[in-house]
């Protein structure tokens, strides 16, 4: 589930991992310790992301797991965080939804701070490549993925690297392969 969300949502939607801890653990009231799925600390904000399946939140819960979990958020209320919560069949099946319920909170909350960068069409089916094989690509890969000589995909990709949006994977003098920049800049698909 979390990395059907990061994959969907997340990644779409911010551009970068910055700031953002899965299984962040937090201490409650009873000084027993409990895990978020996702922990988002950008001052003066905390917020905790919550993907919830049918199945182990809900159906099956007992009474008393249910009565907890309640207490469990407004705990986290009380202790100033923002709670958000997505179904996972939302993120499966609306992945669009949630990421404009992320950007509409990054927007209100942390204003113009970090103005997304603008990509061409070419340039967004580049993020979107990456994001879907979660590993480096190569100008060849490129090439062949948009239909456009691997000269031209060079471009393209470079042109990502000085926006700060990849990374080299490869290569120092001359790239061979790149990497989504895991703190790099926000980009809008």
């Amino acid at each position: 589930m979390e990395k059907l969300f990061l994959q969907e949502v997340w990644w779409p939607a911010v551009g970068h991992f910055e700031h953002l801890h899965p299984e962040f653990e937090v201490h409650d009231f009873k000084d027993g310790t409990r895990y978020l799925d996702f922990a988002y600390l950008r001052p003066p904000f905390k917020v905790c992301f919550e993907i919830d399946g049918y199945g182990p939140h809900s159906r099956d819960a007992s009474r008393w797991q249910f009565a907890d979990r309640l207490v469990r958020q407004n705990h986290l209320v009380i202790d100033d965080w923002k709670v958000i919560r997505f179904a996972y069949d939302d993120i499966k099946e609306k992945p669009r939804r949630c990421q404009q319920m992320i950007q509409q909170l990054m927007g209100r909350w942390f204003g113009d701070e970090n103005v997304p960068v603008a990509l061409t069409l070419k340039e967004k089916e580049i993020v979107r490549l990456l994001v879907h094989k979660q590993r480096r690509v190569t100008p060849a890969e490129v090439s062949q993925h948009l239909g456009v000589s691997v000269r031209y995909a060079r471009e393209l990709l470079q042109s990502l690297l000085k926006r700060q949006v990849l990374v080299p994977a490869s290569g120092t003098l001359r790239v061979r392969a790149y990497l989504l920049n895991p703190n790099g800049k926000p980009v809008f698909l």
